[in-house]
């Protein structure tokens, strides 16, 4: 779990992993709760959370930019693996309901992704994740 706030928005995120035979890890599911204020257009809200669950979750697990004498090695998509298909979880998105005014919704899915995936390793695994990507295909087994 990890929660998050900005642009006077506040997300929680738990994500559920499964362990793979090989040591790996994978992420199955996301739930994220989001309070947004009063939901204007819940559907775009629910898109912004998902979407930021998708771009957060391909810069933990893969998104590295390396450097070699100075040059990035990473030049087109070849070297610079985005996230699959195959790696996105199931996303489900709660509005917790509010009078409040309507805040932001663009960025705040991002941030709580990352840390909500390297806490479900550490709980599976009893291992800590300290540097990003994570590396969910060699996480171990506790």
């Amino acid at each position: 779990m990890a929660v998050h706030e900005s642009f006077h928005t506040f997300v929680a995120q738990v994500a559920e992993i499964s362990l793979t035979k090989s040591g790996g890890a994978k992420v199955e599911r996301v739930v994220c709760a989001v309070d947004c204020g009063i939901a204007v257009n819940p559907d775009i809200i629910k898109a912004q959370m998902e979407g930021g669950v998708g771009f957060g979750l391909g810069a933990a697990l893969r998104d590295a930019i390396t450097l070699t004498g100075g040059v990035v090695d990473q030049a087109n998509f070849d070297t610079y693996e985005p996230l699959r298909m195959s790696d996105m979880p199931k996303v489900e998105v709660h509005i917790v309901p509010s009078t409040e005014q309507p805040t932001g919704v663009g960025e705040p899915g991002v941030p709580p992704v990352a840390p909500a995936v390297a806490n479900a390793v550490f709980k599976a695994t009893g291992k800590q994740a300290r540097e990003l990507p994570l590396g969910l295909d060699k996480v171990g087994h506790a």
